[in-house]
């Protein structure tokens, strides 16, 4: 069965100051997403589904759906604050989504193969996606889930203005996931970066650190894994108004409860992305200067 590209574009853009998802970075107006449905649809998947709120319903189809509907099947699912377990409710000044694990949920029940889940606002370049198609098409689950996770070299995913939050992994010598742990406030410090833990203490990481930019593959099993964690975590967090149900820290449970094991594989792609406005520039001459050496059409959709 052909993967499913699952693209998670229901997040706020608060650090952007907009609605990043469906900002031109191409010639012809093409968004970062515009890229990603093609790199897919190069590396074999066959379906793209999206995870938007409902107020930007129209604003999102008309300026991105509409560009490749007649390229690949497109569905859409809502990610929803009172889309919850029977049992829990919505804290009365809850505002923004539950987070990245609760936007996979949405999709449950529209996906039935494998599936890669990536951010909108991401770009990964077309090696990602070939790397993680291939591994889902030839890694079936056994007792223990099969997911993978393509790593990115903490260096190349800094901003240049602004501090970043990276998920940091630990692999083992078989290069499968040991943990990922998200950290915030990173901010670029030579080739690496750096950031204060809760004690103000400032730590440093290496440029060639792994680091997860939330390209995951998994299979149908994940939805009913992350509906367990994530019932677990609205008993420990659901009044909490500001905690999120994240996929790394879901992911951490399944490694550590012996029920998957991810596969960390690697990509020749440097990641590029707009967490900030001023970001906005690179991504434009990183598309361009692929464009001109023939790994993208100038237009994307003719």
């Amino acid at each position: 069965m052909k993967p499913t590209l699952l693209i998670l574009a229901a997040g706020m853009g608060t650090r952007y100051g907009g609605l990043k998802q469906i900002e031109p970075v191409g010639p012809g107006g093409e968004s970062i997403i515009d890229y990603s449905v093609y790199d897919a649809l190069r590396a074999g998947f066959d379906k793209a589904v999206f995870v938007i709120r409902r107020d930007i319903e129209t604003a999102f189809r008309e300026s991105i759906g509409r560009r490749f509907e007649d390229k690949i099947a497109v569905t859409y699912v809502f990610q929803e604050l009172d889309s919850l377990p029977k049992g829990f409710s919505v804290p009365p000044d809850r505002r923004k989504p539950w987070g990245t694990g609760h936007a996979i949920l949405t999709a449950d029940g529209v996906i039935s193969g494998p599936l890669a889940a990536i951010n909108a606002d991401d770009f990964y370049g077309p090696a990602s996606y070939k790397s993680l198609g291939d591994y889902l098409c030839a890694t079936p689950d056994s007792d223990v889930a099969n997911y993978a996770m393509v790593g990115f070299r903490l260096g190349d995913t800094l901003s240049e203005v602004g501090s970043v939050s990276r998920g940091v992994c630990r692999c083992d010598e078989g290069g499968f996931l040991k943990s990922v742990v998200e950290i915030t406030d990173l901010e670029r410090h030579g080739d690496g970066a750096r950031y204060a833990d809760g004690s103000g203490t400032t730590h440093y990481l290496g440029g060639q650190t792994i680091v997860s930019m939330n390209l995951w593959g998994f299979t149908p099993s994940i939805f009913d894994r992350l509906r367990r964690g994530f019932a677990a975590f609205l008993s420990g967090h659901g009044s909490d108004a500001k905690a999120e149900f994240h996929v790394p820290s879901a992911v951490n449970a399944l490694i550590s409860s012996g029920q998957a094991r991810v596969k960390v594989l690697s990509t020749p792609d440097a990641w590029c992305g707009v967490t900030h406005q001023e970001d906005k520039p690179h991504v434009v001459q990183r598309i361009r200067s692929l464009i001109d050496r023939g790994v993208y059409p100038e237009k994307l959709w003719v």
